[in-house]
């Protein structure tokens, strides 16, 4: 009976400090996602502000974010991938900086935010179609399936996140969010050699969301 006791005890206090470390994980985790987002505000907030006063709207900038994105699905599905990484860089920057202009001009707003946010889904889907062209023609096989399975994967996400936060659950955060996808997707397109590997790094960690 003093065994069993002493085991379960042993147990329990091993749930515990499991229970705490990944606590002290996910913390650790939002601290340095809003540390970034912090100073990347920072930055960009002057240059909202300057564009706001040369007239560049936040819908002007998501536009232009669009039209790159269209340019960057056309490039990487006829295999110029560094050309198309360039234009993925084209791509983020209006995306960056439409939030800062929005609030420099005062006209932040719910439609707004949700005219970025369906940009935002049709950009990913832009890209990651142009990825699973340049495979078709480059791989050939079933291979081309991977890009879509990523673009699914991503649709769930961003469903799963709006979805908690009506119901009133906290689903800020995650191990890759949409900014740190883009990055990894553009490791991707600069080494084609890790094309493949990036897609499946990108696929599998933003299954994960911490839902509190």
């Amino acid at each position: 009976m003093a065994q069993l006791l002493k085991c379960t005890s042993r147990k329990i206090l091993k749930t515990g400090f499991e229970r705490r470390d990944f606590s002290r994980t996910a913390k650790a985790h939002l601290m340095f996602d809003g540390n970034f987002r912090t100073g990347v505000d920072r930055i960009v907030r002057p240059v909202g502000r300057g564009l706001d006063r040369v007239g560049v709207s936040a819908n002007a900038l998501t536009c232009v974010g669009l039209a790159m994105s269209v340019a960057c699905c056309i490039l990487i599905g006829n295999g110029r991938l560094q050309l198309g990484l360039a234009f993925l860089i084209l791509t983020a920057v209006p995306d960056l900086l439409d939030g800062a202009v929005a609030s420099a001009a005062g006209t932040s707003s719910k439609r707004g935010a949700f005219f970025d946010s369906t940009a935002d889904r049709v950009t990913d889907g832009l890209l990651l179609c142009g990825v699973a062209w340049h495979l078709a023609a480059t791989e050939g096989g079933t291979i081309m399936v991977l890009p879509m399975a990523v673009l699914s994967v991503s649709a769930l996400i961003s469903y799963v996140r709006a979805k908690a936060e009506l119901l009133g659950f906290d689903a800020k955060g995650g191990l890759m969010e949409r900014a740190e996808r883009m990055v990894v997707l553009g490791f991707g397109l600069c080494f084609e050699a890790l094309l493949i590997l990036s897609l499946i790094h990108i696929s599998e960690p933003t299954r994960l969301r911490r839902i509190s």
